[in-house]
């Protein structure tokens, strides 16, 4: 391949990650406007949610029938849908009308992320500078968090909210060209089988009612066991209880669930999961206290944040230099969570008279551990499971983070709340803020980051190897 094959190639793989994270993070900046136009304020977190149900419950789905039938067919139909989304929600003329196309925009979003994560390993794998090409991966991951709340705070001041939405039909459009043309149509390595719809529909309804459930105990003056919460709850936990016992029966499973029986595939799940509360630590509560706390507007929140963006960028970009050279990922990941911890603790002293260098410093360590962590674990997942099943292995690697996201809101929420309600009365409500901060960012952060270091722990070491399968398959691609 020549260099500018590999260039368009990486475009086409890294493309469709790029538009799926952009949307969740340039959307989050224009919320306040779109509900003051459509109205509909109680339905403020179902623009989120509604996005976040359907794109979690497909991750899985899209992984393992590109297993079978290929990527390039996969991550077209999810592009393609995912375009068609996002037109419909910028012409929408009501909250109604907008959260139902925003659960479009997850159908196709769910193909994005771990289609290009198992390109990515398929196409440019160690012989091909795989492991650099896994550091600008998580890079692109961290981009997005630079330019997702700036984008959708200068559309929103600017020109209007349903730019956030526009602004992906153009993209999406060259982006599906550029895959028609340049990537390589290959086959699938597992066998083609009888889908699964028990699986799909067991787990499709199981999912929905851990996130609905996740979702309303975020909301304000929801306890654990109001029927709100634990009803979906407790029919989540026997609906995936289910859904395991039909797995293990089933021939060709949605989800292998053997192949949690690898010890280091289970554990990078977990890390994956556990990881996602530092990083939700930082991304939603930082520019949250930015905000509530200093009086920041939602653009200037998003450039605060600059310092943990970029330092996410460095060291995942880092992560991928190291293990080039050493062929090894354990030994980076397992440093990555002392500076989230360190990162995390520091902001016990957020506070209205926090200085700004010192913040950025704290931010900057919080970044530095976590993007190892996106561009790592890719790794470390994929070479942990035959070729047949890296598109599974990279759908369920996003599938526990976006899990491990849910989770860490709702507990954070709660607790926040708590604290801007106590302090409030005491102290005012922007210390209240700032002191709520100071309270949920080090307790996420670090609770991430010490259970994610006793699953690196015991990670078995592990130098990378070359998968000659999926390999010889995209040579005989780019041959043809």
């Amino acid at each position: 391949m020549k260099p500018r094959g590999d260039a368009l190639l990486l475009l086409a793989v890294l493309g469709g990650m790029f538009l799926a994270m952009l949307d969740q993070t340039i959307v989050g900046t224009a919320l306040p406007r779109i509900v003051g136009d459509l109205g509909g304020t109680s339905l403020y977190t179902w623009v989120v949610t509604a996005y976040l149900l359907t794109s979690t419950v497909t991750v899985p789905l899209y992984g393992r029938l590109s297993d079978q039938y290929g990527r390039k067919p996969l991550l077209l139909v999810g592009m393609t849908v995912f375009v068609i989304g996002s037109a419909l929600c910028g012409v929408a003329q009501d909250m109604p009308q907008l959260i139902a196309f925003r659960a479009l925009q997850g159908l196709g979003a769910g193909a994005l992320m771990p289609l290009s994560l198992a390109l990515v390993m398929e196409l440019f794998p160690p012989s091909r500078g795989g492991a650099r090409v896994q550091g600008a991966l998580g890079g692109v991951m961290a981009l997005t968090y630079l330019a997702g709340p700036f984008l959708g705070g200068l559309f929103t001041d600017h020109a209007t909210w349903r730019w956030a939405f526009y602004v992906n039909v153009p993209l999406g459009a060259a982006l599906i060209a550029v895959v028609t043309l340049r990537l390589p149509r290959t086959a699938g390595t597992g066998a083609g089988g009888r889908p699964d719809y028990p699986g799909i529909a067991i787990f499709t309804v199981a999912v929905t009612a851990l996130l609905l459930g996740l979702t309303e105990k975020g909301l304000d003056g929801n306890g654990w066991l109001s029927p709100a919460v634990a009803v979906p709850m407790v029919a989540a936990l026997a609906l995936l209880v289910v859904f395991v016992l039909v797995e293990r029966r089933t021939a060709s499973p949605i989800v292998p669930v053997h192949l949690f029986a690898n010890r280091t595939y289970t554990l990078v799940n977990l890390t994956s999961f556990m990881t996602a509360f530092s990083m939700y630590a930082g991304v939603v509560f930082l520019p949250r206290y930015f905000q509530e706390a200093l009086g920041a507007s939602a653009t200037e929140s998003g450039l605060r944040i600059y310092p943990m963006t970029l330092a996410m960028v460095a060291g995942s970009m880092l992560m991928g230099t190291l293990m080039a050279r050493t062929r090894v990922y354990k030994p980076w990941l397992v440093a990555s969570p002392f500076l989230m911890a360190a990162g995390a603790l520091l902001c016990v002293n957020l506070s209205l008279d926090t200085g700004g260098l010192a913040l950025a410093g704290w931010m900057a360590l919080l970044g530095l551990g976590m993007g190892p962590m996106l561009s790592g674990l890719t790794v470390a997942v994929q070479q942990s499971v035959p070729p047949e099943h890296i598109g599974t292995a990279s759908a369920n690697l996003t599938f526990f983070r976006q899990i491990g996201g849910s989770v860490a809101l709702a507990l954070a929420g709660t607790a926040y709340t708590s604290v801007v309600e106590h302090d409030a009365p005491l102290h005012g409500l922007a210390a209240a803020h700032a002191s709520a901060a100071a309270t949920v960012v080090p307790a996420l952060g670090a609770a991430g980051a010490v259970i994610a270091l006793v699953a690196l722990l015991a990670l078995p070491s592990k130098r990378l190897e070359l998968p000659a399968t999926p390999q010889s398959k995209v040579e005989a691609g780019f041959a043809s």
